[in-house]
């Protein structure tokens, strides 16, 4: 049988696609072990337990000055800033995607403008967006907005845009308007495809995030990343990076199975 036509069953796409983090984190192990026999101190790659010992105080252990738990505080924060600019970045892009796909009008009046914005990289506006709006929230989930919007709204338009000219036709036929056939014919169609833009700009998304909270942040995941940098601290900066990714993957499969119980038929399932 030929690879291609081979297909795992779940129970072997598990095993399959945990080997290969199971094999990165042995040869991390293997690394540090070596790295600490010829130097104890070594702060480059931190063992296991030197990595929990320093994650204990962030996670149990109340901030003198203010009260709080760091590691869930700077998690909170995190989460509230980047659940809300991909709040808003997900309705813009719903919105603008769904006109702009459907009016051809409108499509090439402010298609070159959505066009020149995504273009735009989202880091070098960051300067801008703290002078503008502040170094207060505002500025940060600005960043994420601009930084994953206009692609979203690419992406939304476009395939709009690619619906078939027959279905537009009988909806008309039916007498059908312009608003109807945006909410009766285009939006169920583009939900899925949305839900798959999403997961796509969750990356990016984290990216800005993780950039605006190291320039002007008291608190977040990022902050506490680039705060304790400056003292080598690996043995905190590799576990919030490691918690940031459990973070995305965690969302990204709660888009996936929002999707598919949502619209299976846009994955090929049947009902």
């Amino acid at each position: 049988m030929r690879w291609v036509n081979r297909h795992a069953r779940r129970s072997e796409r598990i095993f399959w696609g945990s080997l290969p983090i199971l094999l990165l984190v042995l040869l991390y192990l293997f690394i540090a072990a070596q790295r600490h026999a010829a130097n104890p101190l070594d702060k480059i790659l931190p063992l296991p337990g030197s990595m929990a010992t320093a994650m204990a105080a962030l996670l149990f252990q109340p901030d003198p000055l203010t009260g709080q738990l760091v590691f869930w505080a700077d998690t909170l924060a995190s989460l509230q800033r980047l659940g809300l600019g991909l709040g808003i970045a997900t309705l813009s892009a719903l919105v603008a995607g769904l006109v702009l796909g459907v009016l051809p009008p409108v499509r090439a009046t402010f298609g070159p403008l959505v066009t020149a914005v995504a273009v735009i990289p989202p880091i070098a506006l960051l300067p801008i967006l703290f002078i503008a709006l502040g170094l207060g929230e505002t500025a940060k989930v600005a960043l994420i907005v601009i930084g994953i919007a206009p692609v979203m709204m690419r992406d939304i338009a476009a395939h709009v845009a690619a619906l078939p000219r027959e279905q537009i036709i009988k909806a008309q036929t039916l007498g059908a308007s312009s608003w109807q056939i945006m909410i009766r014919v285009a939006l169920p169609q583009a939900m899925p495809r949305l839900l798959h833009a999403v997961r796509l700009s969750l990356g990016p998304a984290w990216v800005f995030l993780i950039s605006a909270e190291a320039i002007a942040s008291d608190v977040g995941l990022g902050y506490r990343i680039f705060l304790v940098r400056r003292y080598l601290s690996m043995d905190v900066i590799i576990p919030y990076v490691a918690w940031i990714a459990i973070l995305a993957i965690l969302m990204d499969v709660a888009l996936t199975f929002a999707s598919q119980w949502l619209y299976p038929w846009a994955h090929g399932e049947r009902h």
